[in-house]
């Protein structure tokens, strides 16, 4: 669960960074305006540090000249960042390190199946589960492809700063999982749980697309050696049809001429009642309410909302 002020204040410790890690797939859009207010909004009503991480670990999925219009546009927003902003391609030395501490461990195996003999083992929550075929050793026949992680046995449980208690068991729910893809590029799994501890940050504030990912990212840091931060995940914006905002059919990127009403939507969206008028205020003034007034425990205790632009309303699907 997230952590207390009080206990921050009854200690003196400080209190646990967040940051917010985008992929430059494209323009921000209002779904992950809120994602980020959400976690710039947990950091700083606090006094922590609130970190930026660009996950471009996937050159084929990232978007020439995205990553800077996604700074400028936090920077329209008001949602600055501590410290220089954290590029996962310049990060490839410290995944790999981490992937051969596992497979000298025992923890990762070579794995030489194709995605479609990966996907033959019995229906989970996300699909089909990886059915162990190399688990014990590649097959005769066959060469490396990708590397897995194995799953452990036990429940692996959290309690989420939204949604309370959830828990997983790896082997029954997801089976081993890649950490290193075929194509050489490594998992997001793996990268944001190295970035993660290499950051400092204690607490991952999020959209609930991320809510199935955690127990593997629990498991990893626990492989790893790794301190585990606690979790929350806010709502996902979705569209009338269900589908993502950024995915959406029309859908279109933030307008940086209006950033104190887009902020202001993604306040209600978040359950924290900012008082009629404020959108005519500057974006300094909206985010200082925010600050003031800002509760993690007001947000809907739900995993999708459906946005409808046209009546600046979101309400749980």
């Amino acid at each position: 669960m997230a952590a207390d002020d009080s206990d921050t204040k009854a200690t003196g410790a400080a209190p646990p960074a967040g940051r917010y890690a985008p992929s430059p797939t494209g323009p921000l859009h209002f779904g992950s305006l809120t994602a980020a207010v959400a976690s710039w909004l947990q950091a700083r009503s606090r006094g922590a540090a609130w970190y930026m991480r660009m996950e471009d670990i996937d050159p084929r999925r990232a978007v020439p000249g995205a990553a800077d219009d996604i700074l400028r546009t936090l920077e329209a927003y008001g949602l600055t960042w501590d410290g220089p902003v954290l590029y996962q391609s310049d990060r490839l030395d410290a995944y790999a390190d981490a992937v051969s501490d596992l497979k000298a461990r025992g923890l990762a195996f070579d794995c030489g199946c194709s995605r479609r003999e990966a996907r033959t083992g019995p229906a989970g929550p996300e699909g089909p589960i990886y059915p162990g075929t190399c688990r014990d050793g590649l097959p005769e026949g066959r060469s490396p492809r990708s590397v897995r992680l194995r799953a452990g046995h036990e429940e692996i449980a959290f309690v989420d700063g939204v949604l309370g208690r959830r828990s997983q068991r790896l082997d029954r729910d997801v089976g081993d999982f890649v950490i290193r893809r075929a194509d050489g590029c490594y998992a997001y799994q793996l990268a944001v749980v190295v970035d993660d501890a290499h950051q400092g940050v204690g607490e991952v504030v999020r959209g609930s697309d991320l809510l199935l990912s955690t127990p593997r990212q629990i498991h990893l840091q626990r492989c790893l050696g790794l301190p585990t931060p606690s979790y929350a995940h806010v709502p996902l914006l979705v569209d009338a049809n269900g589908d993502k905002l950024s995915k959406s059919e029309g859908a279109t990127a933030l307008d940086r001429r209006r950033p104190a009403e887009d902020l202001v939507a993604a306040l209600r969206c978040l359950g924290q009642a900012p008082p009629p008028g404020l959108d005519a205020s500057g974006v300094a003034d909206v985010l200082a309410w925010g600050r003031r007034h800002w509760r993690l425990s007001a947000v809907p205790a739900c995993t999708t909302l459906v946005w409808d632009a046209g009546r600046d309303l979101a309400e749980e699907a």
